[in-house]
């Protein structure tokens, strides 16, 4: 399955942006983000789909993508493209839920979880943390590009570098052999989110 273009997926964190989290996602797709991951953890189950459902319906006017974090049954409900599930989280369970022609990614942070992912068919993969982040601080140090790169080459399935990944090392990543970019916090945080994207867009068209 293809991934939606540009690779860049964008992870909402309404706990941290400034404003409301529909409003930061809205200038991300006016900066040119086709991809949002709603991850909210903290929600129930009905409000995370009442958020999701509002995140789609303004994403589906341009034609780009949302998948849920964490809650396969929300993601149907709110009419997203998929799901995006954690490391221990079972993708033929998911794929039950959301349908065979729904996207399912799986965060992943090792060599093993990074291998089970790509067995058990997940359309895609996060890998994290790339780089320093204040984000992902229990998953332990940072890879750093030279792991990151061993740890993908086997991969089969396309996989996004995920913590600390800026404008200024997106490319860098991508010649690592990332098949795109997530950010969560240099976007929720961001004074201009709509700009930062843009930024953030024009780096990953860099010659790899």
């Amino acid at each position: 399955m293809s991934l939606p273009a540009p690779p860049l997926l964008l992870i909402t964190d309404r706990l941290s942006c400034r404003g409301k989290v529909e409003d930061i996602a809205a200038a991300a797709l006016r900066g040119g983000c086709r991809w949002v991951m709603v991850r909210e953890k903290d929600l129930d189950h009905d409000a995370l789909v009442a958020l999701a459902r509002r995140i789609v319906v303004d994403a589906a006017r341009i034609g780009a993508t949302v998948v849920v974090n964490g809650d396969a049954a929300a993601a149907v409900e709110a009419g997203a493209a998929g799901v995006h599930l954690p490391q221990s989280g079972s993708v033929a369970e998911a794929r039950r839920i959301v349908g065979a022609g729904a996207l399912i990614g799986v965060s992943c942070h090792s060599e093993s979880e990074l291998h089970a992912a790509d067995r058990d068919g997940a359309d895609y993969a996060t890998l994290s943390p790339v780089f320093p982040t204040e984000s992902k601080p229990e998953y332990g140090p940072a890879l750093g590009l030279a792991a990151f790169a061993r740890l993908v080459r086997p991969a089969r399935l396309p996989v996004l570098a995920l913590g600390g990944v800026g404008a200024a090392n997106a490319a860098a990543c991508r010649r690592a052999g990332a098949a795109g970019i997530a950010v969560m916090g240099g976007v929720m945080r961001a004074t201009d989110p709509e700009r930062t994207v843009a930024a953030l867009i024009d780096a990953l068209a860099l010659p790899v």
